[in-house]
């Protein structure tokens, strides 16, 4: 090896020792301030993360309040108009709760974001509502089971006298056919239906049955609405519609 080539090296070697040696002396002077600082980063980490979480107890019943009012829908404006805060820390919870219990974030326009929390009787509502509701014409009764269900008995119509050449012969009552006798009685196989076969019996949506079954006035609505004129009432312990004894 030639000494051009090792007086090469050994500058080589100096330029990179210089910046290295500086670097050493530089923290060994100033450890204990770099230290310092570092423990005082942490802290103040630690107190902020602190603080947020004791702001976010404080607004926890505020958000419960609002996800049951919308029915799990909710804004960050709405949430910063009822809690009386800025709207940056209102986004930053709903992004900490939408990642805690996997909420859908969509885009609401220029409003800014939606959010939607789904809870368990919000997907209950949503399951009664999404059963098809068929338009039921009104079935004839046998007398066995207007006797049963003791149904009030219909008004007769005031007779009218007739013009004599109008008069026509008059006709039988249609009879009960077989199909409408066993679909009764596989409905009252057991005195009583439930709320899906009620809410096709009354004409309506499972929901809204489920919504009026603890209503005081809801014998009188079912009844309003019943073909025959049956009042119902919800059993809280079956969890079954019963006929009303008249």
């Amino acid at each position: 090896m030639s000494e051009k080539t090792i007086e090469g090296s050994g500058k080589g070697f100096l330029v990179l020792l210089l910046p290295i040696s500086f670097v050493i002396i530089f923290l060994v002077t100033t450890w204990k301030f770099l230290l310092a600082f570092l423990v005082l980063l942490i802290g103040l980490n630690v107190w902020q993360q602190y603080q947020w979480q004791q702001w976010c107890q404080r607004v926890n019943p505020i958000f419960s309040q609002l996800v049951r009012e919308n029915q799990g829908k909710i804004t960050p404006v709405d949430l910063a108009i009822r809690g009386n805060f800025p709207g940056t820390q209102a986004k930053r919870y709903l992004d900490g709760k939408a990642s805690e219990f996997g909420a859908s974030i969509l885009p609401a326009g220029e409003t800014g974001e939606v959010y939607y929390f789904i809870t368990g009787s919000i997907l209950g509502n949503i399951l009664d509502s999404s059963e098809p509701v068929k338009q039921l014409a009104a079935q004839p009764v046998t007398k066995e089971a207007r006797s049963l269900l003791a149904a009030p008995p219909t008004p007769e119509p005031v007779a009218t006298k007739p013009e004599p050449e109008l008069l026509e012969p008059e006709l039988p009552p249609p009879a009960v056919t077989e199909e409408a006798k066993q679909k009764l009685a596989r409905q009252l196989v057991f005195g009583s239906l439930i709320q899906s076969e009620l809410a096709k019996r009354l004409n309506v949506y499972s929901s809204t049955v489920y919504k009026r079954r603890n209503d005081p006035e809801f014998p009188e609505w079912s009844r309003n609405r019943d073909p025959d004129g049956i009042a119902w009432s919800f059993s809280e312990t079956t969890k079954e519609f019963f006929p009303v004894d008249e």
